[in-house]
């Protein structure tokens, strides 16, 4: 599986952690940055590069980190095809794959220490959409919404 990550000086650290852990277990990493601590970068920018790619299916998921998690959650969801949610706990980190087709998990670099993000990611990496008709019909929904409202 070919995973993106990106992240704001906030969760430069935590983006250095995740991306030891994925290719240590054998996850193909894509580094979309930021590749430096540069204290006033904007996470927009950051995550841009990250959720073009989801678009262009050029990764199969995405992780996003900054300070919280809340800037880059709200960034990511204005690419259409992007769906992101800011997870804290394992529950909504398989649910939201499982339930939602979510594509992008975003965590807070400050306020999650590195074992529970850890944890989240192997949740929302080993999940998979269910595809049961309540589900899609949803997620249709969804996609409609995406249509309808991004001009």
């Amino acid at each position: 599986m070919k995973i993106g990550i990106a992240a704001d000086h906030a969760g430069l650290e935590q983006k250095q952690n995740i991306v030891s852990l994925l290719k240590s277990n054998g996850y193909q990493v894509i580094d979309y940055g930021a590749d430096e601590f540069i204290p006033d970068d904007d996470y927009p920018d950051i995550i841009a590069p990250l959720a073009k790619a989801i678009q262009n299916q050029e990764v199969n998921r995405g992780i996003a980190v900054c300070g919280s998690g809340v800037g880059v959650s709200i960034a990511a969801n204005k690419f259409a095809g992007v769906r992101a949610a800011l997870v804290s706990e394992t529950y909504s980190a398989h649910q939201g794959v499982e339930h939602d087709d979510m594509n992008l998990i975003c965590v807070g670099g400050r306020v999650l220490g590195t074992s529970l993000i850890w944890e989240l990611l192997q949740a929302f990496l080993q999940a998979e959409f269910q595809g049961e008709e309540r589900f899609s019909r949803r997620l249709q929904k969804v996609l409609k919404l995406e249509k309808d409202n991004f001009k």
